[in-house]
């Protein structure tokens, strides 16, 4: 049995999980970010399947998603990147409320994410060091590589210049993983990913895992993919999930 509901922290609203009975004591408490244009009900049952586990889930909408979303489709379509960038953002202060609210059991603090949620566990695992672990399913840590081809930034819907295409993603550049490895390498890390994934590419996880083994550096990694499986989640990968918070959190 586990108990889910609605809260509104800071004008961000989230849904919060718990085992039930449990809702009051401190837990391990792990953030989970949903995919694009999708929201934190639609992805709820990472949510359902963590406090199964024993775990304190926090869902947050993500900027311009959900009962953040103002209808107008255009201009989220043309801030994939920015929204990214607002969701690493928002952690620490969803972090401090609960963290003031003696809702989180010691430094057991976890983050994880799928498409969209995925990059942001990656990026936000390499900015904050007191995230304990990561899983991050179906996503990628580069950033501004794939922004030329996933979901470019725009104006309005329109192409935008180079100057602006670049002007638009610097800020991003301290927030991937590109020169930040050794920042994610000392603490548990899950990737999973689909291998026929056409949104996000099965070579992004496989590029990051090969960095951490080229370095040496894949010993706290978690690395597991699925042939012939697109862009969605699969009950494997939920289970997988959940063992890995078990296991390391």
């Amino acid at each position: 049995m586990i108990e889910m509901s609605l809260e509104n922290i800071n004008g961000i609203e989230v849904i919060h999980s718990a085992p039930a009975g449990q809702r009051q004591q401190p837990l391990p408490t792990i953030f989970f970010y949903h995919g694009y244009t999708s929201s934190k009900e639609v992805y709820s049952y990472f949510a359902y399947a963590f406090a199964q586990a024993g775990f304190r889930t926090i869902s947050p909408d993500a900027d311009m998603h959900g009962a953040r979303f103002n209808g107008n489709e255009t201009q989220r379509l043309s801030h994939f990147w920015e929204i990214l960038k607002s969701n690493i953002d928002e952690l620490p202060d969803l972090k401090r409320h609960y963290q003031q609210a003696g809702l989180i059991e010691g430094e057991r603090i976890g983050v994880a994410g799928a498409s969209m949620g995925g990059m942001t566990a990656l990026g936000a695992f390499a900015r904050y060091p007191w995230i304990r672990v990561a899983a991050d399913f179906m996503g990628s840590g580069y950033f501004t590589s794939l922004a030329h081809s996933l979901f470019p930034p725009r104006d309005a819907g329109r192409e935008i210049s180079q100057q602006a295409f670049e002007r638009r993603l610097a800020p991003l550049a301290d927030y991937e993983l590109t020169h930040q490895l050794e920042k994610i390498a000392e603490r548990p890390l899950f990737v999973w990913h689909g291998e026929a994934d056409d949104v996000v590419p099965a070579a992004e996880s496989a590029r990051l895992v090969q960095a951490l083994r080229t370095r040496g550096r894949d010993n706290n990694l978690t690395y597991l993919t699925e042939a012939g499986i697109g862009h969605k989640i699969t009950p494997t990968a939920l289970r997988a999930g959940s063992d890995f918070f078990t296991q390391h959190l």
